[in-house]
């Protein structure tokens, strides 16, 4: 995929998923999620051929202008969408599929530990992740699922999962359950 449809792709899956969202124009000049997950490719190539100084200042950079840290390090899949995104970190070891929406406050976090190795989440494809919520540790969240706001989750959870509370607990997902609600963070425990 060229970087310019892979820019379109971005574009629209931002206005998909954003109801406020006008134009093409505006969601590119004026999201700093989207420019958060443009300047994570460039930094993440980096990383990858180990330029790993240049990609840490480069992660840091766009931090300091966006107020989202995405370790260079961390995969991200197609179509990632960051509303707001203001306060958002998402770890070294972190794996996000593709389609997956965060909104501002998220943490996908490590657990102290004293080996090297994987100590974010995985997140699978399709997965919304609600206002403030905290997915902690080298856990798996099934394909589908939502994560409430404010949600604290240290377990795995299985595909078209419900996760909310602290700790979150996870149920299943009816397909016709209108989830949106639980992404507000009101609806937090």
């Amino acid at each position: 995929m060229s970087i310019l449809s892979r820019l379109r792709e971005d574009l629209r899956a931002a206005k998909l998923r954003d109801p406020a969202a006008r134009n093409g124009v505006e969601i590119a000049i004026l999201y700093p999620g989207l420019h958060a997950i443009w300047a994570h490719r460039v930094n993440h190539w980096l990383w990858q051929r180990n330029l790993r100084f240049i990609a840490r200042a480069g992660s840091q950079f766009a931090r300091s202008l966006t107020g989202i840290e995405i370790h260079p390090g961390a995969t991200i899949g197609r179509r990632f969408f960051i509303d707001h995104g203001a306060g958002v970190v998402i770890g070294e070891t972190a794996e996000v599929g593709d389609d997956v929406m965060l909104y501002h406050g998220v943490t996908l976090g490590g657990r102290t530990t004293s080996t090297p190795g994987k100590r974010h989440p995985t997140i699978g494809d399709g997965v919304a992740i609600g206002a403030g919520a905290k997915v902690l540790g080298p856990i798996n969240i099934g394909a589908h699922s939502v994560v409430g706001a404010n949600a604290v989750v240290t377990k795995d959870a299985p595909e078209h999962s419900v996760l909310v509370g602290i700790p979150a607990k996870a149920r299943h997902r009816h397909p016709s359950e209108d989830t949106k609600a639980l992404m507000a963070p009101e609806y937090a425990i």
